[in-house]
């Protein structure tokens, strides 16, 4: 039976944990697309446009933000970050589930947009703050002043999490990952999410009345 596809957003705290766990969501199941986001900010070694971000200019971007092609967009640390909508548009309708890896505030703009029945969103909270930051050093990516910023920002986003529908607490990759699995399980299983159901009743029925 079709159904519209879900947008599944995880937010979290820089270094909680959500990237790795869309990965493992995405590799239990390859039927799931990562939204490519685009960004403003300059690419890491070993990222490539259009697979790890869509690299734009800040020009660029406000076009796009202008034109209406964002979905959701926010400025984090200088630098634009933002949903296109185009794709997003095409997969809910082909009933394919998109998993979106957002802070907050893009969190809040998808769930305000015209698409907020499609939404399942997931908070991730790491056990410790102590560990957070431990997480965030062992990437060996950011500079200790970029960490910071990181770490102070960490304190807003998790003030946010009452936002939303699901809430994980990250102590164990692996425990996480299959509460992630349950959750997205039993939201495809949801009546409201087949529109069809009423359909295939009906056809129960009639089997009933032919017997």
């Amino acid at each position: 039976m079709r159904r519209r596809g879900l947008l599944i957003i995880l937010s979290s705290p820089s270094g909680a944990g959500k990237s790795s766990l869309a990965k493992r969501l995405m590799a239990w199941d390859p039927s799931l697309k990562f939204s490519v986001s685009a960004t403003t900010r300059q690419p890491r070694p070993g990222e490539v446009d259009g697979v790890d971000y869509y690299f734009k200019s800040h020009e660029e971007f406000e076009k796009l933000i202008a034109d209406g092609g964002m979905l959701e967009h926010a400025e984090v640390f200088g630098n634009y970050y933002g949903s296109p909508q185009g794709p997003i548009d095409e997969a809910i309708a082909e009933g394919r589930d998109t998993i979106f890896d957002i802070d907050w505030q893009g969190g809040q703009q998808i769930r305000r947009s015209k698409l907020a029945q499609d939404v399942v969103s997931i908070f991730i909270l790491p056990p410790s703050i102590a560990d957070l930051e431990s997480r965030l050093r062992g990437r060996a990516q950011d500079s200790d002043e970029v960490i910071e910023k990181r770490m102070s920002q960490s304190r807003n986003e998790i003030s946010h999490w009452a936002e939303y529908d699901y809430v994980i607490v990250n102590r164990d990759l692996d425990k996480a990952e299959e509460e992630l699995k349950t959750i997205l399980t039993a939201e495809r299983a949801r009546a409201s999410r087949q529109p069809q159901l009423t359909e295939f009743v009906r056809g129960l029925n009639k089997e009933f009345e032919d017997r």
